[in-house]
């Protein structure tokens, strides 16, 4: 049996994930720019291509691995119990349930039984099915209490309670461990999970439940310090907790977040200014429309008596040049970071974000990954999995009928990302998801295996995330086939799918999630809508209204509350935007938690969710 340490490092591993590929181009070094010296080249009118999706069909993987065992389901116990640790080594977990459950039943008096059920624990761990992992803990514990090994299921159960959010649970599982046994293992699972506790309200309760924690009390104080949550009425708590359990005052001392009349905004994003090729300038437009937002919002800022203060730096396309600017001490001084656009250059700043403690802003990217356990780092946008989340919130309590779905995903990372978490998130209001299926929606034959087997006419609503043009059109046939008038919701490119008539979108129930959604009749969007073409001689794009809407939301913060504002944001909750329907990070959040569902009444784009509830 592998040692309990080794476990918990492989449970932590598969827990947080495979590192994201990092996307990373080749370009040469250019000095930073100054925002009040140097502006990047004027816009051109051609937007940048987008990225071709995947044409080429998915092939079948060819079987791996080693050799099953030969006698898998066999009547002698002591035979399953070898195959059940086995297929845990090969990492095949379903089947090592399947060899290791029998072994467990109270009428089966197996001598290994404990063992069979911690195994099994072990397994359903693995495959993220934390009920039948607990339920299974909970027999072993109730059964076997006088098990030799009784305290690997308790450390077991720990990284469970954690992983589900649980965190009162955890601590009070972890202390009835024997106080000799795994101390450094279960000191290494508390610094993991703790610094994952989002509300402020929440950690005070558990410093309160468990007052001799002292890893407990130095997360709370990490968090009070480094996490943007201290206040001048945490003074005297984080004083006690440092005197009580010897931590290094250096090291907890917050920053103070001192407000001033002015601040400083770093701006690191690929101008690639050295490069004037027509081809660059075309791929970068979206760039040039980011910052071109940023300039706007500054004067709205300054005309408002709130300025902020811009300093231009081009990243260029790959980490060497980040780093090299990330290099320069003046950027330590920066009240806050806006950028990078690329993941690889984004994980580089979200470290340096945390060890400067200065607030990084991403503006383009929808992955929640980026922000885990990093109080210094936001993403302007909605998370992927936070759209799923809010459209599957909006379905269970908006659109009525039996509350199942079907939920079809386009093939790849963001679309898999949303699925699986509209899944969990549908499920955990007490909606059943009765299928979730991969596509590909540039094979017939695919989009046919995602519909096989639906009953349409009798499904509560069906989930379609996919952007590609042929999957709107398949669906509707579908529907067409089954005479079905099932609601459905999918992504708002379907308003602009050539292949799906508007007639069609706005005849049946069809909702949008439309976290880009711009109201062209608010009087905010037309006047900015007219200044920046005015200033640039051709119409703002979408990165142009979000590149204002990102500087006046945070520089509006910045002047409210000072450098560190985490705390406020966690307290707020959505406001209405200037100029799209909402941004806020209520309850600790770190990516944008509103997302507006749409429908069209009358060709008429229309919000169903909007900020005031009305």
């Amino acid at each position: 049996m592998r040692s309990s340490y080794a476990l918990l490092i492989a449970l932590l591993c598969a827990a947080l994930g495979p590192t994201p590929r990092a996307q990373a181009q080749q370009t040469p070094v250019k000095k930073p720019a100054p925002a009040g010296s140097t502006s990047p080249a004027k816009p051109v009118t051609t937007a940048p291509t987008p990225a071709a999706k995947p044409t080429s069909a998915p092939t079948s993987p060819k079987p791996s691995g080693p050799p099953l065992p030969a006698n898998l389901g066999s009547v002698d116990f002591g035979t399953r119990y070898k195959n059940g640790k086995l297929l845990i080594d090969q990492t095949r977990y379903e089947l090592a349930m399947q060899e290791l459950q029998p072994l467990t039943v109270p009428t089966t008096r197996f001598d290994r039984a404990p063992e069979a059920a911690y195994l099994y624990a072990v397994a359903a761990s693995r495959l993220k099915k934390w009920a039948e992992a607990e339920q299974m803990l909970n027999l072993l514990r109730n059964r076997f209490s006088q098990w030799p090994s009784l305290a690997d299921a308790l450390f077991l159960q720990g990284q469970l309670s954690f992983e589900q959010g649980d965190f009162d649970n955890a601590l009070r599982v972890l202390a009835q461990l024997p106080p000799d046994r795994l101390v450094a293992e279960r000191e290494y699972m508390k610094a993991q999970y703790l610094p994952r506790v989002k509300d402020k309200a929440t950690f005070q309760k558990l410093i309160q439940d468990f007052p001799q924690d002292a890893s407990l009390a130095r997360a709370y104080a990490d968090k009070l310090a480094n996490g943007g949550w201290y206040t001048d009425a945490d003074r005297a708590q984080l004083d006690q907790l440092i005197t009580q359990f010897s931590l290094d005052r250096t090291r907890y001392t917050p920053r103070r977040a001192i407000k001033k009349s002015s601040y400083n905004i770093a701006i690191l994003l690929p101008f690639e200014l050295n490069d004037t090729s027509w081809e660059t300038r075309r791929k970068n437009q979206f760039v040039t429309d980011l910052y071109a937002g940023l300039r706007l919002a500054q004067d709205s800022l300054q005309r408002e008596g709130r300025p902020v203060q811009l300093f231009a730096y081009d990243t260029g396309a790959d980490t060497l040049q980040l780093k090299q600017v990330l290099a320069q001490p003046e950027l330590a001084g920066m009240d806050m970071i806006i950028g990078p656009v690329y993941k690889s250059g984004s994980k580089i700043l979200a470290r340096y974000a945390q060890q400067k403690q200065i607030v990084t802003v991403n503006p383009l990217s929808q992955d929640g990954d980026l922000v885990l356990d990093n109080a210094w780092h936001y993403l302007y946008e909605p998370s992927t999995a936070t759209q799923a989340r809010q459209a599957a919130q909006f379905a269970y309590n908006r659109l009525g009928g039996p509350r199942t779905a079907v939920v079809l995903y386009e093939d790849t990372k963001d679309e898999a990302t949303f699925g699986l978490a509209y899944k969990q998130a549908y499920e955990a209001l007490g909606g059943k998801v009765l299928q979730l299926r991969r596509i590909n929606s540039d094979l017939e034959e695919s989009l046919a295996a995602g519909f096989a087997g639906v009953d349409l006419k009798t499904l509560g609503h069906l989930v379609v995330a996919s952007d590609g043009k042929q999957a709107g059109a398949y669906t509707f046939t579908a529907m067409k086939a089954q005479d079905a008038r099932t609601p459905l919701l999918t992504y708002a490119s379907w308003i602009e799918n050539n292949r799906v008539a508007l007639s069609q979108l706005d005849a049946r129930d069809v909702y949008f999630v439309q976290p880009k959604y711009l109201d062209k009749a608010n009087p905010g969007v037309r006047r900015f809508r007219q200044l920046y073409t005015q200033r640039q001689n051709l119409p703002p794009s979408v990165f142009a209204f979000s590149g204002f809407e990102l500087l006046y939301y945070f520089g509006t913060q910045l002047h409210q509350y000072g450098p560190a504002f985490q705390q406020q944001l966690a307290n707020g909750g959505p406001v209405s935007g200037t100029l799209f329907q909402g941004i806020g990070y209520p309850g600790g959040a770190h990516d944008n938690q509103y997302v507006p569902i749409t429908k069209l009444e009358r060709l008429e784009v229309e919000v169903l969710n909007p900020v005031d509830g009305r």
